[in-house]
Order: structure tokens, then C-alpha cells, then sequence
């Protein structure tokens, strides 16, 4: 009798424990699940730094730097004899844009075929080097209004020019291209076999050196470094190869990353470099007043 009552005792003993421990438990549990909403949940981002932190123009501002991504392209993009300093009328433009912001400009020469992707990466910021305004780049990028007028010509040697003069297509030629190219379009389109290099000004390299036969670059390019004076005194162009395709003659324009915010930036900007005469006195730097476009 009484190991029964000794057991029942030591049970109840051991009933009261048990709840106590699991009353215990529960309030230990329940306390921190009450805090981990504050201690986890990241603060709310208000609207306007959410559109900062999207905004191309406060990055630009924010990291102090304007990077144009730019091939060597006289008239546009390029440095003189001796010197480091890129100036052009696209690096000239460039930096009173990059004044404008407030930030210094930093020019990064790209493979052209890759622009987009510099362009999308990070690596650059916008697109400025004679860049013709096709459905290909407007399809990639945000653009800006366009610029100046230009056209698809034929370089070749001055010493067989009566070979060239004329021609309506390209078929049996190796034709020198810039990849990724409106030339490259051009003479593709023309029947051409052409020999991709890394910029406009390889191309005429690669007709100098008999490698090619000739070369399809844009005519601003060719009438600034062919001819007496420069330095491919042997070479020549002619065709508008615009002209010979049945296509109106091409415009360049600015490339952004796609939706950017820069680019309705940039069109207030070249309103009032329009309006106060800088972009004509900068066009005529550099012989372009007839190409620039003023409207």
C-alpha cells in the first residue's frame, strides 16, 4: 500500500515538472519570434531612392565620371600626332557634356561588335563615336536625337581608281570592314567577301598593305585621313554606297543603356549647345559644318 501511494506520489512529482518545463519552453520560444520581424526585415527604400538607385544620371554623378566608349575615328573620336589627349568632335562634345553634370570624362576605346555589351556591363556609360542610328542599335539602346549626316563609302588605291569608279556591287572584292559595322552591312550587302577588323582606321591599314582590295568605312572618316595631306596620301574614295543600295543617307546619334534616363539629359544639353552656337563651332573645328545637323 504504501509503494502505491510512494508511486502516485513520484508521478505527480513528475507531472508537475513536465508542465513546468513546457510552460518554461513556450514563453523562451514565443519572445524571439516577436523580435525577428524588426531584427530581419530590411527598412523600407522610399520611392525616391528607389528611382536613384535606377538612375543612370545619379550613378554617373555618384561615381564622378562620365565613360565614353569611343573607337579611333577622325574626324570624331581621335589624338593627334604625340599626344594622349582624345579630341574630335564626339570627344570635344563629350567633355562639355561631362562638364555639364558636373563629373570629368573618361574615354575607353572598344571593340565595336562588343558596344552593347560594354555598354550593358558597365563598363561604359554611353556610346559616342559615330555611331549610325540602324534598328539594330535603337533595338539594343536608348538613343539620342540624331546628330550629324553621313554615308557608307568605297576606299581604295588612287593607282586603280578606274577599277573602282562607279561600281555598283562588290561581288569577287575582299572588302575591309569594321565589325559589327554599318560598313560591314553595306558591303555584305553589296555581295562583298569581307574582312572583319577592330576599327575604321584598321581598315584603311589593311587596303595600304595590299591585304585588301578596298574598304568600306564612313565618308566623314574618308575625307579627313585619305588623299593629299594625310596620312593614306594613296588612297581615295568614291561610291556612296548609300546611294548604290537605295537607302537614304544615315545619321549618327548617342547610345545609352536602355531606358536610361541620360538620354533626355542629353537632348537638353544639345538643345542648348544647338541654340548657343557650340555644336556649330565644334562641327567647324573639325570640317564638319556641312554634315552637323541643326534642327
Amino acid at each position: 500500500m504504501r509503494k502505491k501511494r510512494l508511486a502516485a506520489s513520484l508521478l505527480a512529482l513528475s507531472l508537475c515538472f513536465s508542465l513546468a518545463a513546457c510552460s518554461g519552453g513556450s514563453d523562451e520560444t514565443t519572445a524571439p519570434e516577436s523580435t525577428a520581424p524588426a531584427e530581419t526585415t530590411p527598412a523600407e527604400t522610399t520611392p525616391a531612392e528607389t528611382a536613384a538607385a535606377e538612375s543612370d544620371l545619379a550613378y554617373v554623378q555618384d561615381k564622378g565620371t562620365l565613360v565614353v566608349g569611343i573607337t579611333n575615328f577622325a574626324p570624331m573620336d581621335y589624338k593627334a600626332e604625340g599626344s594622349d589627349e582624345w579630341i574630335g568632335f564626339d570627344a570635344d562634345m563629350a567633355k562639355a557634356f561631362a562638364e555639364s553634370l558636373g563629373v570629368a570624362v573618361e574615354f575607353q576605346e572598344i571593340t565595336w561588335d562588343y558596344k552593347v555589351m560594354e555598354l550593358d556591363s558597365k563598363n561604359i556609360d554611353v556610346v559616342w563615336n559615330g555611331m549610325t542610328l540602324n534598328d539594330e542599335v535603337m533595338a539594343a539602346m536608348s538613343t539620342s536625337v540624331p546628330y550629324c549626316t553621313n554615308y557608307q563609302t568605297l576606299v581604295y588605291p588612287a593607282d586603280k581608281a578606274a577599277d573602282f569608279e562607279g561600281l555598283t556591287s562588290l561581288e569577287g572584292l575582299n572588302i575591309a570592314v569594321e565589325s559589327g559595322s554599318a560598313g560591314e552591312d553595306a558591303a555584305e550587302a553589296l555581295g562583298a567577301t569581307t574582312v572583319p577588323v577592330q576599327s575604321q582606321a584598321n581598315t584603311l591599314m589593311e587596303v595600304a598593305a595590299g591585304t585588301s582590295d578596298a574598304a568600306v568605312i564612313d565618308v566623314l572618316m574618308a575625307a579627313d585621313m585619305t588623299g593629299e595631306g594625310t596620312s593614306y596620301a594613296d588612297l581615295v574614295y568614291s561610291v556612296n554606297l548609300n546611294e548604290a543600295q537605295g537607302l537614304e543617307s544615315e545619321e549618327y546619334g548617342v547610345g545609352f543603356r536602355k531606358g536610361s534616363d541620360l538620354v533626355d539629359v542629353f537632348n537638353e544639353f544639345w538643345a542648348a549647345a544647338v541654340a548657343d552656337g557650340t555644336v556649330e563651332a565644334t562641327a567647324a573645328t573639325y570640317g564638319l559644318q556641312d554634315a552637323i545637323i541643326l534642327e
